[in-house]
């Protein structure tokens, strides 16, 4: 099926940020948006769930309809559409268990008028039983994929629930086969249309079918069947759909060919490995053969993909060199919970936590390479707001809240902008940004140049105006080569 994920969608950079990050409420987001880096990001905005919610920083969402009154109202989210364009998530995996749905279920069990929307273990095992030779293969996000739950009439019921460090869960799991849940995933697209929503990211996509005898991960074919059910929803309502799938790049590409953006989560750790090993061969291989309806990120709210994502293309050697540099430099790691999808010697590294910034051991240039090398990869670019202001770990925070992912969660206060974006490394990164977003030549095509180890080069050409990145890897020295309007030949220092 042809979906219109792969619509026409702006090519210019986008930004992605908590919707209390910068500033601390979307009406400050806003004015930072108009103060700092105005004209910057007319691509879109992804604001990360900005709605009620019980846990995971936004995504245990209680609530589609109302924003979460610390942050603002959908007036907010609409002023900030009208100028840039707005992506917001979908949890389309679970609800909050303090949703208004599965609190009624709480309290009146099957007898709920909601109950069909969730996944009590009769649903995947006819006798409601757990089989632990099912769960032995699934790919597990915590130590079992249910919790049981204390029923009004005081029964209990064994829930779904894929995600949570608590017992039981914070994150309900949706039978997305239910006609309760089609209509309600409808609705939120309903909402969004009408409050000027261009984009969704589906969070958590790759979840959503549980089959016993399978990783319960992308289980095909019956995964196309919802989210080609989904992406009729999108169009219909004229929104865009990028899934947001954590899986071995094969399965990516499966999407990309059935019309889906994607997003690149090898580029992160290849141009990592490119810049720390000073080889580029890995990453022109790749890049010679890669689809182009991609959104390209370094760093996001979560961490650096490793595991599943490049099974096969990254041994496991060098994934552990990396892996303990980035820890020396200060990262800490998710990890893979199931045996059965932990590499053959034991490397179990789901995702490496730590600022873009500090990965490259805050080396400005070597940043600054990096950040040219994705703005020059076809696609979309997306740039995280800590790498937007080339950020370091927040250690205190981790220690503070208890979780590793806030390493690279900080939250900006208006101050702290202001002396960020006056830092060389960020005003040559906006440079860099607005040249991404300016250029023609970026609309047209493009080459990764056949080159030396010890160097990259990257070019684009569209109607006589070209440009192309050389970054020497010896000194991290990245140099840009264009086209002006005139047709004369220029070049600047990144």
């Amino acid at each position: 099926m042809a979906v219109n994920s792969s619509m026409k969608l702006d090519s210019r950079v986008q930004l992605i940020t908590y919707p209390d990050s910068l500033g601390g409420n979307l009406a400050a987001l806003r004015d930072v948006l108009r103060r700092h880096f105005r004209g910057l990001f007319t691509g879109g905005v992804h604001i990360l769930p900005p709605y009620p919610s019980s846990g995971d920083r936004g995504f245990a969402p209680l609530d589609y309809g109302m924003i979460d009154p610390r942050f603002g109202t959908w007036d907010d989210i609409r002023r900030i559409g009208e100028e840039y364009g707005v992506m917001l998530d979908v949890m389309v995996n679970h609800i909050s268990r303090r949703s208004p749905q599965f609190q009624d279920f709480l309290a009146k069990g099957r007898n709920s008028p909601y109950a069909d929307m969730f996944l009590t273990l009769d649903k995947i095992w006819p006798d409601g039983q757990p089989v632990q030779a099912d769960i032995d293969i699934m790919f597990l996000r915590r130590p079992v994929p249910y919790s049981s739950f204390a029923i009004g009439d005081g029964t209990e019921e064994k829930v779904w629930t894929t995600f949570g460090k608590t017992d039981p869960s914070e994150q309900i799991d949706l039978d997305v086969n239910s006609p309760l849940t089609r209509q309600y995933l409808s609705s939120i697209f309903r909402h969004f249309k009408a409050n000027h929503v261009r984009m969704v990211r589906l969070d958590a996509v790759g979840y959503v079918i549980k089959k016993p005898g399978t990783s319960c991960f992308f289980v095909e074919p019956d995964i196309y069947g919802f989210l080609d059910w989904v992406a009729g929803q999108a169009e219909e309502h004229g929104i865009a759909l990028l899934p947001e799938v954590h899986a071995h790049y094969s399965i990516q590409y499966k999407l990309a060919e059935r019309g889906f953006w994607i997003y690149d989560f090898i580029l992160p750790f290849l141009v990592l490995e490119t810049l720390v090993n000073r080889s580029s061969a890995m990453l022109r291989r790749y890049l010679n053969d890669r689809p182009s309806n991609q959104f390209t990120m370094l760093d996001c709210h979560d961490g650096i993909p490793v595991k599943p994502d490049l099974d096969g293309l990254v041994d496991t050697e060098r994934a552990r060199r990396i892996v303990d540099l980035c820890l020396a430099r200060g990262a800490n790691l998710s990890r893979v919970v199931s045996d059965k999808h932990k590499s053959p010697d034991g490397f179990d590294v789901h995702q490496i936590r730590c600022t873009y910034y500090d990965a490259l051991g805050r080396d400005d240039d070597a940043y600054l390479a990096a950040r040219a090398i994705q703005l020059f990869v076809p696609g979309i670019p997306q740039i995280y707001y800590v790498g937007l202001l080339a950020g370091e770990n927040d250690a205190a925070a981790v220690t503070e809240r208890g979780d590793g992912r806030e390493i690279n969660r900080h939250n900006y206060s208006l101050e702290e902008i202001e002396q960020a974006v006056r830092r060389p490394v960020v005003q040559r990164l906006l440079k860099l940004i607005r040249f991404r977003n300016e250029h023609e030549a970026f609309q047209g095509f493009f080459q990764c140049l056949e080159t030396e180890a010890r160097e990259i080069k990257l070019r684009w050409q569209n109607e006589g105006q070209s440009c192309m990145l050389h970054v020497d890897l010896d000194t991290f020295r990245s140099v840009v080569q264009y086209t002006d309007e005139r047709g004369t030949e220029r070049q600047w220092v990144v």
